[in-house]
């Protein structure tokens, strides 16, 4: 690798910020892609494309949640010179039966492997588990702050992966050579079900944080009660069944594979997560 940019979209995002954060401690120039990043990278606007892409030599994609753009965009990304990209997907994609692959978050994952397979450059896919920071700054941390993670996730259990994992792993295959049509997927190094997951947090913070199973209309209708969209709804509890359903009980080896090295556990990612105020009000 030069020392030419690196380009990284969804540069303020769980894993993306990582990215950022790991280059930088390499000494890497990073280009941010994000919409308040000079230059303004927009998903929706390709007219800031090409500029976000100028002197790149890789990229890492984390696909645009609105639309599938990941085919245009890497084709662009070609023809302007860069050489290899690193995107991320989802465990699950090609598994039969574990999520709608025509649901919205489908098709985006596809787009996004379709587009690197496709594309006659040095291309690495990541297809990270659940994300354990979903309990710190995603989905689950108003649940977390309320002392109830009301789920459809049955007495399942998950190997919720590092988001730091998934940083590390993405900025080896963006800097080192040996990644090249490589698809890691990643976890992390144990399965812990959800009333472990909320027993572990409970007992580092101090706080009274219970797990309350509910069924599957249960959740949709909650969801919506809220506020969410009914097919919005439908398509989460979907896609957190996975855990109920057993399809998300098992470790991977990508961390290990480009590492070299074990994955975190869970419990790591709640002690880092406690000192750094994660759950602090």
């Amino acid at each position: 690798m030069t020392k030419q940019p690196i380009l990284v979209t969804g540069a303020t995002g769980k894993s993306g910020s990582r990215v950022v954060s790991q280059l930088g401690e390499k000494g890497i120039p990073v280009r941010l892609g994000s919409r308040s990043a000079q230059p303004r990278f927009d998903w929706a606007d390709r007219s800031t494309w090409d500029i976000a892409l100028e002197g790149v030599e890789a990229v890492y994609l984390v696909p645009y949640e609105l639309d599938p753009v990941a085919k245009p965009f890497v084709a662009r990304a070609r023809e302007l010179g860069v050489e290899r990209i690193v995107g991320l997907s989802g465990r699950g994609i090609d598994t039969p039966g574990y999520a709608d692959a025509n649901s919205s978050v489908g098709q985006l994952l596809g787009d996004v492997e379709e587009a690197l397979r496709e594309s006659g450059l040095r291309w690495t896919i990541v297809r990270p588990a659940w994300f354990a920071q979903n309990f710190s700054e995603g989905f689950f941390l108003d649940a977390v702050l309320a002392g109830e993670l009301r789920l459809p996730g049955g007495d399942g259990a998950a190997t919720f992966v590092d988001a730091e994992d998934i940083a590390a792993v993405a900025v080896a295959a963006l800097t080192e050579d040996g990644h090249h049509q490589q698809i890691y997927e990643v976890s992390g190094s144990q399965a812990v079900t959800l009333g472990e997951a909320a027993a572990e947090i409970s007992s580092a913070t101090g706080r009274d944080l219970k797990y309350v199973p509910l069924r599957h209309e249960q959740f949709i209708a909650e969801l919506t009660e809220q506020g969410w969209p009914a097919a919005d709804a439908a398509e989460f509890a979907d896609t957190v069944g996975a855990i109920r359903r057993g399809m998300d009980n098992y470790v991977s080896d990508g961390v290990q594979r480009a590492l070299g090295r074990p994955a975190r556990d869970f419990r790591t990612f709640v002690e880092t997560a406690v000192a750094n105020g994660a759950w602090t009000t």
